[in-house]
Formats: structure tokens, C-alpha cells, sequence
């Protein structure tokens, strides 16, 4: 479990506590994660609706510094928008020699798109990853119901992401069955949160969260779980948004690496779970207490035995007592 790593931006500023729990989990399981040596932003969404070249450029440059430290792994990259910012300029760069050229006379320097960009869902999703995630295990999430949002850019466009099914993608589910959380059915886990919209157009983009965080409690959601910075930011301010107004929801939201880390015996503070606006961590100590999932079907059977018990006692012993 070797991979170049691409931090990306928002890991050391909005998303830090994605940073240090992905770097906690990782050290736990044995995944060597090699931070790419002066690596730059991707662009994210500016980039891409201004320039053209300059949207697959900034991403190319990472890339080809990955090929520069020749060290033949693939980039694991935590951020949803660098990502798929990384995944186009790979396609673009092998489906043209004119584009990859192109590419080469911006930044400066070879790139061969030699090297695959996975999300870092998926390195913890493969069968060896999930292995080793087994063998950490201490604590049970209990039946902890959560739901697992993919948001839109981890599986789509299926042709250039080529990650998990693009309508109902079960990666990120799997890691938390994994760990005795209990995922729910829910329309919404690759639904649009609004990403930066939700500052510049907040009247569109604001019944985009809304309506997930609704969906979320309406099939029962203890637990929203993500794999982007910038839809875990939107979903936990803005539900600590319209709290505020009212009091409608109790939704914590996490990293998957978050709930990973919890389940890996990990203080909440290595993880940085302290940094949510909605809080976080008394739900999961209390998923914790909770009597292990396997107990409860005994312990409700022995409920039925005991009610038909007292159902078949005659009457007068009824009465005596």
C-alpha cells in the first residue's frame, strides 16, 4: 500500500481535520502516503470556468512531478475537486499528443501521463486496505446509521472518474459496515451540495444542502459521512446554519477517515473532530456504549419469550401475584 500523495489546499486550512485523520488512519494501517515535493494548486472550479489550458495545466504540473521523483505509484488524493481536476488532465494529455504537448510548453517540464490519480476513498476501499482497517479495529460503531455522501465529482463523469457505480456507489458504505455502522438507503448520496456556489449564489445553492441534509433524516440518518472538504464544510456550517433558525436537524457529519480513526481507538482531538461546527464527538461515544448489534436480536428475543411467558400464566397465578 504505496501511494504518491496529493494534499491538495484545503487539507492544511478548511479541511484539516481530513488531513491529520487521513495521516492517522494511514500510519495505522501501514499505507505509505508520499506527499508530492512542491506541489501546487489544482485550480479547482476557478481554473476550469476561466482557461482551458490553464484548468489542465495547473493539475499536469503535479502530475508530472510525481513522474519527475520516478517512483511509480499512483497519486492518492483526498480533495473530490483536485481529483477530478487530476483525472481530466490525465485523459486529456493520452487521448491527444497535441494537448499533452500543449501541456508540456506550460508548465515547463516533461509530462508522459505515465501515473493513475485515484480518490483516496478508493485506496481505502481495495480489499488489502480493508484488510489491514480490520485487523486496527477496537471499538464497534454499533449500528450507528449513517449516511454515506459521495457528492457529485467522485464517480462522475463515470468515463473519466471510473470510480464505484455513478448512481448508487457502495465504496464508502462498505468501509463503514467495516466498522459496525449500519449505512442507510437514501436518494441522495451523489446529489450536488451546491460546492462553491453556496457564497455566491447562496439562494440556489442553499436548498441543495437543505434538501440533503433532509433526505438524510427522513430514512433515518444518525450520520452523514463524506470524502470532499468542500462538501463537508457546506454540509456541517450549513447545518449549524439552519440550527441556528431553527432546530431541525441532529445530523453530525465526518470524514470516512474521521470514523475510521474513532474505530482505531484514536482521541477525538488527534483527528481534529473538535473543529466542527455541528458537533461531533458525543455521537460517536455514545455509538460506542451501545450494546453490540449481534446482542440485540438475542436480547429481543428473550423480550418475546418472556411476554409469551406471561401471556400462558392461569389466570389466578396472575391474580396471586
Amino acid at each position: 500500500m504505496k501511494y504518491s500523495y496529493y494534499p491538495g489546499c484545503s487539507l492544511s486550512s478548511t479541511g484539516l481535520e481530513y488531513g491529520l485523520s487521513t495521516r492517522y488512519v494511514a500510519k495505522k494501517i501501514g499505507m505509505e502516503l508520499h506527499e508530492i515535493p512542491d506541489w501546487n494548486c489544482c485550480g479547482a472550479t476557478a481554473a476550469h470556468s476561466m482557461n482551458h489550458d490553464l484548468a489542465l495545466a495547473l493539475p499536469a504540473r503535479n502530475l508530472a512531478l510525481v513522474e519527475k521523483q520516478g517512483l511509480g505509484l499512483e497519486i492518492a488524493i483526498p480533495c473530490a475537486a483536485c481529483y477530478s481536476r487530476m483525472k481530466y488532465a490525465i485523459q486529456a494529455a493520452r487521448s491527444s499528443e497535441k494537448e499533452r504537448q500543449k501541456i508540456e510548453e506550460i508548465i515547463e517540464m516533461p509530462y508522459e501521463a505515465k501515473n493513475d490519480a485515484i480518490c483516496l476513498l478508493e485506496a481505502f476501499a481495495r480489499e488489502d486496505a480493508q484488510a489491514a482497517v480490520k485487523e486496527k479495529i477496537v471499538k464497534s460503531l454499533n449500528g450507528l446509521k449513517v449516511a454515506s455522501y459521495y457528492g457529485c465529482l467522485l464517480v462522475r463523469p463515470a468515463g473519466v472518474t471510473q470510480f464505484d457505480d455513478n448512481e448508487n456507489p457502495q465504496s464508502m458504505d462498505n468501509l463503514m459496515t467495516l466498522i459496525g455502522a449500519k449505512p442507510v438507503n437514501w436518494a441522495f448520496k451523489t446529489e450536488c451540495c451546491g460546492a462553491s456556489h453556496q457564497v455566491d449564489a447562496p439562494k440556489v445553492a442553499r436548498p441543495l444542502i437543505y434538501n440533503i441534509l433532509r433526505n438524510a433524516k427522513a430514512n433515518g440518518a444518525e450520520a452523514i459521512v463524506t470524502a470532499c472538504p468542500l462538501c463537508m464544510m457546506n454540509l456541517d456550517m450549513r447545518e449549524f446554519e439552519f440550527n441556528k433558525a431553527k432546530k431541525e436537524f441532529d445530523i453530525p457529519v465526518y470524514y470516512f477517515t474521521e470514523l475510521l480513526g474513532m474505530a482505531m481507538g484514536a482521541d477525538p482531538k488527534e483527528l481534529g473532530m473538535e473543529k466542527h461546527f455541528t458537533p461531533a464527538v458525543a455521537r460517536i461515544k455514545e455509538a460506542f456504549k451501545r450494546p453490540p448489534e449481534e446482542e440485540k436480536p438475542i436480547k429481543k428475543a428473550k423480550a418475546k419469550v418472556e411476554e409469551v411467558k406471561e401471556e400462558e400464566k392461569p389466570k389466578e397465578a396472575i391474580d396471586n401475584e
